[in-house]
């Protein structure tokens, strides 16, 4: 797919889903684009280090916990110990066709893939070395940031020993420990202690806040917490912070700044991320970055330089695949059509893949009690959910607040299998103008029976019955 061609009218740095989201609608309004990945293959960090396989390893773990619970499947025998071998065939499988979709979208839309690093040398030009150390000079109108980001290194943390990884390095471990500390409770820390512990490690969650993803609805950070300390047996540390981390040929020692001292088989470090923008010659053409690397853009995703935009991870929260590559995509219109008939979402949902899973949409109740905005609940218990008895995963719930005169709804948030499923019903309700966005659709509306998404008619109900 590569040629000899070295001026385009648009450059993308990276090829995750913010840089793909931009290249195809690039491609797909007639431009000649370019993608420039640092890695022999495309799909970037979303693709070979973080979502798509940490998703994989954690379906192929909650298949395996399934199975030695289930009444049919565990009689009479017990499912082996998983290996490192049985979760990287599991992973690699899918990573390997999503590389294989990825490129195929190339080259139907005729986009361009050179391998190697990007370095700006003046505003309209970049030099691509290869790793064979040859150099590569491309030109361009527009160039789109989508570099991606990798996990924030301390310094004082021996990250060059196999007993210290991160959530890159984690799935190149040779083997599984018997005891593993997590650092950092946040998306990637929870769902990581999790999925380790359903396969039998020891394992130690030290969060430096006072609850779990504190952002999250209280109630849904409250059932999170239980769930992964009394029905997983996750060791949870709250409100901690290190001191310092040792590492001896028996495992590895974190001495926490209150005196407490955990020993475990292997950390993970799980500890915010930094912007991958070191080497790209930023500074070169004036775009400055700040402390974690990220680059600061307007509403439109502009840099200090009008014909240079930045998508992603680049750029700092969402942090997210799916906001990533819409964003990709709204960058890709403006830079085609030099604006937007359509605009981004504020409100997106979130997913965190625990076990079970998270799902939140809009305000929680915290925030609504904060901005006194009027509001009710409605909710529905998956213990009473008929295909979740079915199905056997009856922890959990779905929750829905709306406000009490006009019935509009505010938020949506859901814990229990398959939330993040479960959480788009009632976005499509909830994105809707005006009188439009209502409970009432949901009690008035026929579900499927027996399904999951009858829970929006239980919870809609039971909330309506709370007005008077």
């Amino acid at each position: 797919m590569d040629s000899l061609k070295n001026h385009f009218d648009a450059i993308v740095i990276g090829s995750g889903p913010g840089g793909e989201g931009a290249a195809i609608m690039l491609a797909k309004s007639g431009k000649s684009v370019a993608i420039v990945e640092n890695r022999f293959l495309v799909g970037g960090g979303c693709t070979h280090l973080g979502t798509i396989p940490s998703k994989a390893l954690i379906h192929v773990v909650q298949q395996y916990a399934e199975d030695k619970k289930h009444r049919l499947f565990n009689r009479g025998r017990h499912p082996g110990r998983v290996t490192r071998d049985d979760l990287m065939d599991a992973i690699n499988d899918v990573v390997a066709q999503q590389v294989r979709d990825r490129e195929d979208f190339y080259e139907r839309n005729h986009i361009t893939i050179v391998a190697g690093h990007a370095c700006f040398t003046d505003p309209h030009t970049i030099e691509v070395q290869d790793d064979t150390g040859n150099l590569r000079q491309m030109t361009a109108d527009y160039f789109v940031i989508a570099s991606g980001s990798h996990p924030y290194h301390p310094e004082d943390v021996p990250f060059d020993t196999p007993r210290v990884v991160d959530s890159d390095t984690i799935l190149k471990m040779d083997e599984l420990p018997g005891t593993l500390t997590v650092y950092g409770a946040g998306v990637i820390g929870c769902e990581y202690a999790s999925a380790f512990k359903n396969i039998g490690i020891k394992v130690n969650l030290v969060n430096t806040r006072e609850r779990l993803l504190e952002y999250l609805d209280d109630e849904i950070s409250s059932a999170l917490s239980y769930y992964m300390r009394d029905e997983q047996g996750v060791l949870i540390r709250q409100n901690e912070e290190y001191e310092r981390v040792e590492v001896n040929d028996n495992g590895v020692v974190l001495q926490l700044k209150t005196g407490k001292v955990i020993k475990s088989d292997m950390l993970l470090w799980a500890n915010g991320r930094s912007g991958n923008t070191a080497g790209l010659g930023l500074e070169e053409i004036g775009i400055q970055v700040n402390h974690r690397g990220q680059i600061e853009v307007g509403k439109d995703y502009r840099t200090a330089l009008p014909h240079v935009y930045a998508v992603g991870d680049v750029v700092g929260a969402p942090g997210l695949a799916s906001a990533s590559y819409d964003q990709g995509r709204f960058v890709g219109t403006l830079i085609a059509d030099g604006n937007s008939d359509w605009s981004l979402i504020e409100e997106f949902p979130s997913g965190i893949y625990t076990n079970p899973e998270i799902s939140s949409l809009g305000r929680t109740e915290r925030q609504l009690t904060e901005q006194q905005i009027p509001y009710e609940v409605g909710q529905a218990m998956f213990k009473s959910i008929a295909r979740a008895q079915i199905t056997g995963h009856t922890v959990g719930m779905l929750k829905i607040l709306f406000h009490r005169e006009t019935l509009e709804i505010l938020g949506i948030h859901c814990f229990g299998e398959t939330a993040a499923e479960i959480i788009h019903i009632g976005q499509a309700i909830m994105g809707r103008q005006g009188e439009a966005n209502s409970l009432r659709y949901f009690a008035e509306t026929t579900f499927n029976y027996p399904t999951m998404a009858e829970a929006y008619r239980v919870a809609a109900l039971n909330g309506l019955n709370r007005i008077f």
